[in-house]
């Protein structure tokens, strides 16, 4: 099959992007193409589909938000204004079906959080007169966000975030947003986790990482304790300069591995002033980190993710909320001891598996501090906790789990609509075109 990404954005270092990039490679390997809908898209260009007005922060997109995000009331014109871009951003979108023959499409979380509300309606729609059988998978809805609880386009996020249409089937990452999405809307889901691909352990460059250390500014016996998040509010990252600094070591530096912009500056200029007053080292990488699995000239010139970890002594992850957690299961892969704070889909979802982690509840306590110095300095230690955790990980979280998942999802739920039986003009042998329409 050709099969349809869309998004805002398919670019950087996000869960949704790193997710949408793994639910590819696995969908490849089954011989399927993948093609890429958004606002900004760091992949294959001759697969991608560029539309500016898609991106979440197009300037169209930020005036619109500005008036409805934190207002009970909106204008005339800025419902014009909506409806204006979505009729531009539909027009696009069939174009994307048709160039690109798509038989299946996946939208990655812009049905779920209105980032970008004429996007969700145009696909919405789209979805609705083309009956092309579609997966929603939904990272983070709209109500697990403070900033969307004052609205003044409820009207809109009943329709489309997400919408109950029968030719969509929803996929969540964790068993609360399964409970939640089912009591707010009656729309049923399938849980599908975060992945990574443990049966082929990482392939380390050490040159690459050697150089990374070197770029950012770190001495060769610095210990690099690693914060491998974006630098927002709900990363919880002054835990981490809490850390450092309980650890009393000037050899302990905290590297924090994402730019910040996706919410503004202001934290990250507070995280900065934060360290300093605890006289903790904090390096901050100047350039963006590319998506390891990108197919882009950013990927060749600069490091990616995969460049970072391998160096790291140690990993902070001290987030308030997490839809799941990349970062959680990127140190495992590298097998990485870490620091995980005991955040809610955490608890529930993924605690019971047994790992063996450094853990806090809400705030950084003595017994908490002292666990961490004993992984630091015991190499038998660490290396017991991180085997553990591979072997746990490559059970419940590897690309297996994602295959049968998919495949279950995939022949289940859309086998009619995919069955060329349905369809005379897709018995032609020669024939590539849009089965649902004709089903």
């Amino acid at each position: 099959m050709n099969i349809g990404f869309v998004s805002t954005r398919f670019a950087g270092t996000d869960g949704v992007t790193l997710e949408s990039s793994k639910w590819a490679d696995v969908l490849s390997q089954y011989g399927h193409d993948c093609f890429w809908f958004g606002g900004e898209i760091d992949r294959d260009s001759e697969k991608s589909f560029v539309v500016s007005e898609a991106h979440f922060h197009h300037e169209t997109i930020d005036w619109i938000n500005e008036r409805v995000i934190g207002k009970k009331e909106r204008s005339p014109s800025v419902t014009k204004t909506i409806h204006d871009t979505r009729s531009i951003l539909k027009k696009n979108l069939h174009e994307f079906l048709h160039r690109f023959h798509i038989d299946l499409l996946i939208a990655e979380n812009v049905l779920t959080i209105p980032m970008n509300i004429p996007l969700g309606l145009a696909l919405t729609e789209t979805i609705a007169e083309t009956r092309i059988p579609t997966i929603a998978h939904h990272h983070d809805f709209y109500w697990e966000r403070m900033r969307f609880s004052v609205n003044a386009v409820s009207d809109y996020l009943r329709m489309a975030f997400p919408p109950n249409l029968t030719n969509i089937k929803h996929v969540v990452i964790n068993s609360d947003a399964q409970e939640q999405l089912a009591l707010r809307t009656g729309i049923s889901s399938v849980i599908i986790p975060n992945v990574l691909d443990f049966e082929n352990p990482p392939k380390v460059n050490g040159k690459r990482t050697k150089a990374f250390k070197q770029t950012i500014g770190l001495n060769a016996d610095d210990i690099m304790i690693l914060q491998p998040t974006r630098i927002i509010k709900r990363k919880g990252i002054e835990h981490a300069i809490e850390l450092v600094k309980e650890l009393r070591d000037e050899r302990y530096k905290l590297v924090v591995s994402h730019q910040a912009g996706d919410e503004g500056f202001e934290y990250v200029n507070w995280l900065e002033a934060y360290a300093k007053k605890h006289h903790v080292e904090l390096f901050l990488t100047e350039n963006d980190i590319p998506n390891p699995w990108a197919c882009s000239e950013k990927q060749g010139k600069g490091f990616t993710l995969w460049d970072v970890y391998p160096h790291a002594d140690f990993i902070t992850y001290p987030s308030l909320y997490e839809g799941f957690g990349n970062a959680f299961l990127e140190a495992i892969y590298f097998k990485k001891p870490m620091l995980v704070n005991r955040y809610s889909t955490f608890v529930r979802d993924i605690e019971p598996f047994g790992f063996d982690l450094c853990v806090m509840d809400g705030f950084l306590s003595k017994n908490t501090v002292q666990s961490v110095r004993e992984v630091l300095e015991s190499t038998e230690r660490k290396d017991k906790m991180v085997n553990w955790n591979y072997e746990k990980a490559e059970k419940h979280y590897s690309y297996s789990v994602l295959r049968g998942l998919l495949n279950g999802i995939i022949s289940n739920s859309f086998e009619k609509k995919l069955n060329e039986n349905d369809c005379v003009l897709c018995n032609n042998p020669g024939f590539k075109g849009e089965p649902w329409l004709y089903a």
